[in-house]
């Protein structure tokens, strides 16, 4: 059988995305959804990183991310489903002559002058990278306070300091503790080996 590649046709999320819908309410309904939505996109092209709640964070970074090496077709596929997620591949892929792409970027980018960050510092920064193009933590939750769980979403390879611990140094890691143990037994064996041949 002859079947077209359909996955070919849809750029792929590099992030794990939840299948079940998110009661995320909003007073003003869903045109207030998608403007809160909108500041999130906005906040984390402005800043670089922001920490919010968790939900709102792991939605808004599906919106600020959709990857894929291959083109895609955005006229054929409606808004609602998939336009939305492209904002930073699309930018990558079509560049800014591209008029879909730019009315993307100006849809949720709410301050204009961020459209420039969009083409001139993040798709150069972003063009050879084939892992997610956002990395988000968990972060503490305020004890007395709210109880919903906060992230810190971030861009990667912006300039502030990481926020991963380097687990390498650690000396109670078992591959430390082992490695330790090889250099003492390896030094014994050397010292040992040098008194014999002097004796």
């Amino acid at each position: 059988m002859n079947q077209a590649d359909v996955t070919k046709l849809m750029s792929q999320l590099r992030i794990a995305v939840r299948p079940n819908k998110r009661n995320l309410k909003n007073p003003d309904g869903p045109e207030g959804r998608l403007l809160k939505l909108r500041k999130t996109v906005t906040a984390l092209v402005k800043h670089e990183r922001i920490e919010l709640f968790y939900n709102r964070a792991d939605e808004a970074r599906g919106y600020a991310e959709l990857v894929s090496p291959s083109p895609l077709n955005v006229s054929s596929i409606s808004h609602s489903s998939c336009c939305i997620l492209q904002l930073i591949s699309n930018a990558i892929r079509y560049g800014d002559r591209h008029k879909a792409t730019m009315e993307l970027a100006d849809y949720w980018l709410l301050e204009k002058q961020l459209v420039h960050k969009l083409f001139k510092v993040l798709v150069p920064r972003y063009e050879n990278h084939n892992l997610s193009y956002t990395r988000m933590y968990k972060a503490p939750r305020d004890y007395p306070g709210i109880y919903y769980k906060q992230s810190v979403l971030e861009l990667r390879g912006n300039p502030y300091p990481t926020l991963a611990t380097d687990h390498s140094q650690n000396r109670n890691l078992l591959h430390n503790v082992l490695l330790d143990e090889a250099r003492k037994e390896f030094r014994r064996n050397k010292l040992a080996d040098l008194v014999n041949s002097t004796q």
